[in-house]
């Protein structure tokens, strides 16, 4: 190496040995010695910036890097080196350039087209960081790392097949590569094969314990899809106790709470140790907003992640035409994945940012810069949300909306939107945030706009009753089946058709007709399906002459979809949030009569409705005709009573705030 001549073989051997055995103090005292005697050594100002990155001081890595950087302009590995802290940094743009650079210098260079890859990934450039990835893998196909960085970028593209091929690439070139183990568990369970996501996240958890609340964050959120909820909860709960910052696995810990025998009182309890976990964090909320406090457009910011073809997006698409020219709608985008209903809903914002990959500070400023009136969270406790943001106050309303059926436990969350059915005065308590409710339904759906036929009840060619539910099949729970297990009983030769993505894997199959034999469910009455592009999922329902809703955890997008293709749905009455979505459905879409009271009820409805196959006939071929004028599907009015509630809120805030 260039000046190294100017140690002696002693000095070089020590500094190299403190380094290696992780010495870091001794090492950088060492080095700082050294760049003052030999300050033209570029070998001494590498393992001074080495040994201060591994100490966590970045910005004095950065200047000992540079140092190389001057004294050898066109070496590779030091400007990887500086790209790669200055992407720890978050200076993501810099970073850029001097990989780049490297790769330029040294178009070999395999480690420094990975490192370029992460920037463009943390960028949300996912076609440039696949680029870099695939070259960095035909340069060196054993290695590992980009294997699996590559597999993580196929996974934000929701190619999930393309993901799982190159985790265990990563494990069978390291099979002890704990990310990689880590990283397939999940892409398992995003494809339903859950058995086999908990056995990868136990080995990542066996394998090491340095990532090792990630990991138990992981295996609870399987755990919770199998049913196994206490175990869930004490997975989830250790991660949060080894890092009590984790937002996410507080954020998982909370929607599991909401589902499994909810207590509003042990839930606020959790809520509030997140709120404390964001507040910890924060040196400085927003207690001043630069927004025209008299409008003539109030300026609407949405968070969500899922402005695409997701539930959240089909619920707001046709309210955002509606609006769009009554308010300045500002869209911010905590993922960077976008899809034809994305294209569809771009033009009706004023702006649109992408958030992802900023850190929570940068948000809120940004927000606060936009001057927005309200802000609106479109995911609460639900994945990729970006709730810390709220914490800072950003804007001077701000209310949590769709995406969620619980409190946020926030107290700068303002108001959680509801309606009567969901959220009903008397159950103020449930929240930290006060309620606001829309007059009818909350909710209102954007239907596809290719004309899906309605068939004739089936069980009018089948000659019996085919029953049905396309809910997540983590909503089935052992009790739910023992219900639909006394109206199969009850129903001669009916059937129970039931569609999840984790039937594309025999063993599940296997699994749940093992679940049913238990309640005496005979595997012949059973339909069972895996998933399907959603037009095709839609059609679907023309199989189904009466849909089960699970409970407490019902059926939402999947019951207003039933009813839109003429397929009535049998919800039972619940006493919070989540519980009581079925009811607004019901009430709202004119079928008040298929809530039942409690599970007897349940059963007693079921048989009688199925029992008058004419009745049934008749509902199916008039459901949807029925639908388009109801508070579920009428959109316009909808829009109204959303513009009427912002103003509302505005004008509330304005008497409370402004002299």
């Amino acid at each position: 190496m260039d000046n190294e001549k100017n140690l002696n073989q002693s000095e070089i051997d020590n500094l190299l040995n403190l380094y290696q055995k992780e010495n870091y103090i001794e090492a950088e005292n060492l080095a700082t010695i050294l760049t003052k005697k030999f300050p033209k050594n570029p070998f001494v100002w590498r393992i001074l910036g080495a040994a201060l990155k591994k100490r966590g001081l970045l910005s004095e890595s950065l200047i000992a890097k540079q140092e190389v950087i001057n004294l050898l302009p066109n070496n590779s590995s030091a400007y990887a080196n500086i790209g790669t802290t200055l992407m720890e940094l978050g200076r993501l743009e810099e970073a850029k350039e001097n990989l780049k650079y490297a790769v330029l210098i040294d178009p070999k260079f395999s480690e420094a087209y990975n490192n370029l890859g992460s920037t463009y990934k943390e960028i949300g450039n996912f076609k440039e960081a696949q680029n870099c990835y695939k070259i960095a893998i035909s340069l060196n196909p054993s290695f590992a790392e980009a294997n699996n960085n590559l597999g993580v970028i196929f996974r934000e593209l929701g190619k999930l097949e393309n993901a799982e091929e190159f985790y265990k690439r990563a494990i069978s070139l390291n099979p002890e590569f704990v990310d990689a183990y880590n990283n397939l568990g999940n892409v398992l369970k995003e494809q339903g094969r859950f058995i086999e996501a908990e056995n990868y996240l136990r080995k990542a958890i066996n394998l090491n314990s340095i990532s090792l609340e990630a990991h138990k964050k992981n295996l609870g959120n399987v755990l919770k899809e199998l049913g196994k909820y206490d175990e869930a909860e004490d997975n989830i709960r250790n991660a949060i106790d080894i890092k009590s910052d984790y937002y996410e696995a507080h954020s998982n810990l909370l929607f599991l709470k909401s589902i499994n025998s909810f207590n509003y009182k042990n839930y606020l309890k959790d809520a509030n140790l997140f709120a404390k976990s964001v507040n910890d964090k924060i040196n400085k909320k927003f207690t001043n907003w630069n927004c025209n406090t008299n409008p003539a457009a109030l300026k609407i910011g949405f968070v969500s992640g899922d402005f695409k073809n997701h539930p959240v997006g089909y619920f707001i698409e046709g309210l955002l035409k509606e609006i769009s020219s009554s308010f300045e709608l500002y869209a911010y985008s905590t993922k960077p994945i976008e899809d034809e209903l994305t294209f569809r809903i771009k033009p009706f914002f004023y702006k649109w940012s992408s958030i992802y990959g900023k850190k929570n500070d940068a948000v809120a400023k940004l927000i606060h810069k936009d001057n927005i009136h309200i802000l609106i969270d479109l995911s609460g406790h639900t994945a990729n949300n970006r709730l810390p943001v709220f914490g800072y106050k950003p804007a001077p309303i701000q209310f949590s909306w769709l995406g969620y059926f619980a409190s946020t436990g926030l107290k700068e969350m303002d108001y959680i939107l509801g309606d009567p059915y969901v959220t009903p005065y008397e159950e103020s308590s449930h929240f930290v945030e006060k309620i606001w409710q829309l007059p009818e339904s909350y909710i209102c759906f954007t239907p596809t706009n290719i004309n899906l036929k309605i068939n004739t009840l089936p069980a009018l060619s089948n000659k019996y009753i085919t029953f049905g539910s396309l809910n997540k099949l983590s909503k089935i729970t052992d009790n739910v089946i023992s219900v639909w297990a006394r109206i199969l009983k009850a129903s001669h030769n009916s059937k129970l058709f039931i569609k999840d993505k984790s039937f594309n894997y025999q063993k599940a199959r296997e699994d749940f007709v093992e679940r049913c034999s238990s309640y005496n469910i005979n595997s012949k009455c059973l339909i069972l399906e895996g998933s399907s592009p959603r037009l095709e999922y839609l059609s679907k329902y023309n199989k189904i002459d009466i849909a089960l809703s699970p409970f407490p955890y019902g059926g939402g997008t999947t019951s207003v979809e039933g009813l839109w293709m003429g397929v009535p749905v049998m919800t039972k009455r619940g006493d919070y949030f989540l519980s009581h979505l079925g009811e607004s459905i019901a009430n709202n879409s004119g079928l008040s009569d298929w809530i039942a009271e409690d599970e007897d009820d349940y059963v007693e409805k079921v048989i009688k409705f199925s029992s008058d196959i004419e009745a049934l006939q008749k509902l199916r071929i008039s459901l949807r005709e029925k639908l388009s004028s109801s508070p579920l599907f009428d959109i316009q009015n909808f829009a109204i009573h959303f513009e009427e509630a912002a103003w509302g809120m505005w004008k509330k805030w304005k008497e409370e705030n402004i002299n």
